[in-house]
């Protein structure tokens, strides 16, 4: 608590503000390690400033400003004795909690895991990817503010008339940088459609303010003539190495062996049991809960998903979904005459949900060929044999008709407990991530400490100098650097190990009082200096070719 206390009342004071009221100042105060080492000067005056001891745990602090005398609390944390933080960068051993999960054999100390590194290098070169003009004339150089078109799907043919079974109309898709904010996004056009009334623009606005992490975020809906004809184009955001549902699970056309091998009705036997192929019921929940999580956010703002198919939903990595182009029925089939643009989206949302049990029982059945209408019984009778009667419950939830309004909410129950195995995966799914962020970490201060090294190193003249860095500080830097790359073993064969570099530099870094030998190149001299003095070497050379830089030498 703050008292007050003065010869003259603060209330009267014309020198006192909230905001020159030295309370603020002291609370601001944050608990960090610098505050656990260093006692501040107001509370190594303490003993002066109070005239009877404090209660147990509490500093009483004594300020005067403006003629008005301030006692208060003093926030900031007592030094504790016998704490002592490293003043230097080292590499910490794994957490227990990522430690003691199951590891992989041969995996690296020093870098992230490969398939992590794998996939976002796969990433970086999708997002980077780029056409050649000449060979693929069809794709504009810009698109509004829209350029280096990149295509993500095959381009339809020329003369091509069908329309896709879709959206009735011919689509593709782009990737293409904005010049506004120079990012990547997914550009879907579509062909030969001629907006008449932007009144759908009011939808679009509401899909643009969804925000979710299995969601697709709809950014912009413009028309265009790049193309040669009227076309509509929707931005999306782009995440690289997607792959839809379709593509990932549905695209082996043996699975569909169990529903065409016979006829409905002849059974040669009783069916299967864990039949070849299924995908595990753990995974499928993995998705029930994503994509119920997407259609609760679409639904609770007033809007429909209308997408919700295998060749829609995008599989990112392992099992992480996103439902893709979202608001495009709701453009393409606006209809003009309605009053209300949202008077169908009770309606829109039912046919969600039975949407939603189609793709989970052809996930179940690990076919399309499940949700046809004459196979659904025999797609039923393989859910049951094979998975959880809550997996089966909920299909049939989803798939048959109701008296009254669904919500997505009313399957909640249903996933009950599995809810909290998905949240745990995500979270240990994280620390792993966070433990493979923390080794970058240091790998990047310790390129900085490279690249600083290799700009002083056999620099060919500094100030006219050609012998700067062969004299002083900087010859002593040179032998370090052979020291720290160009050993060799007693048969002369070069001695390469990375941990001697990572350890080496890190002494550097932090300075360490350790000695250390360097010896020339002709081996006719050894110098002896302290890993401390290398690093004063390195710190005065670097300011001073800084300096220069700057045009201050």
């Amino acid at each position: 608590g703050m008292s007050l206390s003065a010869g003259s009342s603060p209330l009267h004071s014309p020198k006192i503000t909230p905001h020159t009221s030295p309370a603020p100042r002291r609370r601001s105060h944050t608990p960090n390690p610098a505050n656990y080492m260093v006692p501040t000067s107001a509370s190594a005056s303490v003993a002066n400033a109070v005239s009877q001891p404090p209660s147990t745990g509490q500093v009483i602090q004594k300020e005067t400003v403006g003629g008005t005398t301030y006692f208060y609390t003093d926030t900031t944390p007592a030094p504790l004795t016998g704490m002592v933080f490293p003043n230097y960068h080292i590499y910490h051993p794994a957490a227990p909690h990522v430690a003691y999960m199951q590891p992989k054999a041969n995996a690296p100390s020093f870098f992230m895991a490969d398939e992590l590194r794998q996939e976002l290098i796969n990433r970086h070169l999708i997002t980077m990817a780029q056409i050649d003009q000449a060979d693929i004339p069809a794709v504009p150089a810009e698109v509004d503010s829209y350029h280096s078109l990149f295509p993500l799907e095959p381009l339809p043919p020329p003369n091509r008339i069908q329309k896709t079974s879709n959206f009735g109309y011919i689509t593709s898709c782009y990737k293409a940088v904005n010049s506004k904010d120079d990012l990547p996004y997914c550009l879907r056009r579509i062909h030969g459609f001629r907006l008449v009334n932007t009144k759908c623009m009011v939808l679009v606005d509401m899909w643009k303010k969804i925000q979710h992490s299995n969601i697709v975020t709809l950014r912009e809906v413009f028309t265009t003539k790049a193309f040669g004809e009227h076309s509509l184009v929707f931005a999306y955001d782009f995440h690289a190495g997607g792959e839809t549902m379709m593509s990932r699970h549905f695209n082996d056309p043996s699975a569909d062996a169990y529903f065409t091998k016979r006829k409905w009705g002849q059974h040669d036997g009783p069916l299967p049991r864990q039949h070849a192929g299924l995908l595990p019921e753990s995974l499928i929940w993995a998705y029930i809960v994503q994509l119920s999580s997407a259609l609760r956010t679409i639904h609770t703002a007033g809007l429909a998903c209308r997408v919700m198919d295998p060749t829609k939903i995008l599989v990112m990595g392992k099992t992480r979904l996103r439902v893709n182009c979202v608001g495009i029925f709701d453009v393409l089939t606006f209809d003009n005459s309605q009053n209300n643009p949202l008077a169908l989206m009770a309606q829109f949302q039912q046919a969600d949900l039975i949407s939603l049990g189609k793709v989970v029982l052809a996930l179940a059945c690990n076919s399309l060929s499940g949700i046809q209408r004459e196979n659904l019984q025999k797609a039923m009778e393989l859910v049951t044999i094979n998975y959880s009667s809550d997996l089966k419950n909920l299909i049939l939830y989803l798939l048959t008709d109701q008296n009254r309004l669904r919500s997505v909410n009313d399957i909640m129950p249903m996933i009950g407990a599995r809810f909290y195995t998905q949240l745990d995966a995500a979270q240990m799914r994280n620390d792993v991530i966070e433990e493979d962020l923390a080794k970058e970490v240091q790998n990047g201060r310790l390129f900085r400490l490279l690249a600083k090294l290799g700009t002083i190193n056999e620099r060919p003249e500094f100030q006219k100098d050609p012998t700067w860095s062969e004299t002083g500080d900087r010859y002593l830097l040179k032998l370090f650097r052979d020291h720290l790359f160009h050993q060799v073993t007693e048969a002369g064969t070069p001695w390469i190990d990375l941990s001697h570099i990572i350890s080496c530099l890190n002494k550097l870094d932090a300075g360490v009082p350790e000695k250390i030998s360097l010896i020339s190149r002709d081996e006719k001299s050894v110098l002896v200096v302290t890993y401390s003095d290398l690093k004063r070497c390195f710190e005065n050379t670097f300011q001073e070719l800084i300096a220069a830089a700057n045009g201050q030498l």
